[in-house]
């Protein structure tokens, strides 16, 4: 492939701008490294890729980047540039949210328009279910996101799909359900949960702990995500989980059995936009793309343990 990765410098699209190069793709990586979290941080996450002569990276938001040259070439893109988290998507952040997860999709699919890609696919997320829907959460059920974060995914998913079906820009969305895995993004929270572990800190759980999650390693999610460029049908949605729905308190029992130790655990209030429960049906996936995670939460746990021992703390 000639591959653009949009948020290259991010947890996941570090990790597929690196998978790209090692299977002998070339990528153009681009990122205009948002405040949401720390810029050394993402310059680590970058690291890798780097070492690569097929790596070129570009700093820039969407928006401002020249997409016709940067496309010129492009077989396919891979566009996981996003504003996360759905705490921070109330209020006066959402503006944060709808120029970074819509406008941003719409520069770049109208971009598209016309020339000769193969697949764009998109990074979408689980919060764009909401919990009125059955489980496990199918790609054709009725979407009622919870956030405002959720909400701007989903529109996002609407682009692109509005692209294929009016310019035939042939997108692809993926669900992905709770990646986690080394370079986890600090807020998230098995990096909260295991950065507290290592020092010996309270870990903070909000709610009741019995709030269940589809736990996907991101070993796992790049995985669909490539396939995803290669099988997935033109205007179609997939979902992307690990199969290791487990609660909350599960996983806090699991990591201190990871870490040796005994966990002092700090309960506050559900926060406003947390989905209840998270459970991907993946037959879809499973069909057309072969997807079979195959990291276990434990063994993923552990290999993402072992990154935050040595990895820098966040600011």
């Amino acid at each position: 492939m000639n591959a653009l990765v949009t948020g290259a410098a991010g947890f996941i699209g570090s990790h597929l701008a690196s998978h790209l190069l090692d299977q002998g793709s070339s990528v153009i990586g681009i990122d205009c490294f948002t405040d949401y979290y720390s810029r050394p941080l993402k310059e680590a996450n970058l690291s890798v890729a780097k070492e690569h002569q097929r790596f070129r990276f570009v700093d820039a938001r969407l928006q401002d980047a020249d997409l016709k040259q940067l496309l010129r070439g492009v077989t396919h893109v891979f566009h996981l540039a996003a504003q996360a988290g759905v705490r921070k998507s109330w209020g006066r952040e959402f503006n944060v949210y709808t120029v970074n997860n819509v406008e941003a999709t719409q520069v770049l699919l109208e971009a598209c328009v016309g020339l000769p890609i193969e697949r764009l696919v998109y990074a979408s997320s689980s919060s764009v279910y909401g919990d009125h829907v059955p489980l496990p959460m199918r790609e054709d059920s009725s979407l009622q996101p919870l956030s405002p974060y959720g909400v701007t995914k989903l529109a996002a998913e609407h682009l692109a799909s509005l692209y294929w079906e009016n310019h035939k820009v042939p997108a692809v969305s993926l669900r992905y359900f709770t990646v986690y895995g080394p370079r986890q993004r600090p807020d998230m929270g098995f990096h909260r949960f295991l950065r507290a572990a290592i020092a010996g800190d309270a870990l903070t759980v909000y709610g009741d702990g019995e709030q269940t999650r589809d736990f996907t390693f991101v070993a796992d999610a790049v995985t669909a995500t490539i396939d995803a460029a290669t099988k997935g049908h033109a205007g179609g949605v997939y979902n992307i989980g690990g199969g290791s729905r487990v609660t909350v308190n599960d996983v806090m029992d699991l990591i201190g059995r990871i870490a040796g130790r005994s966990l002092k655990i700090q309960r506050e209030p559900a926060q406003k936009g947390d989905m209840r429960h998270t459970y991907a049906d993946t037959s879809r996936a499973q069909q057309d793309l072969g997807f079979a995670p195959s990291v276990t939460l434990e063994e993923g746990l552990r290999q993402q343990y072992r990154w935050q021992q040595t990895a820098p703390v966040p600011a």
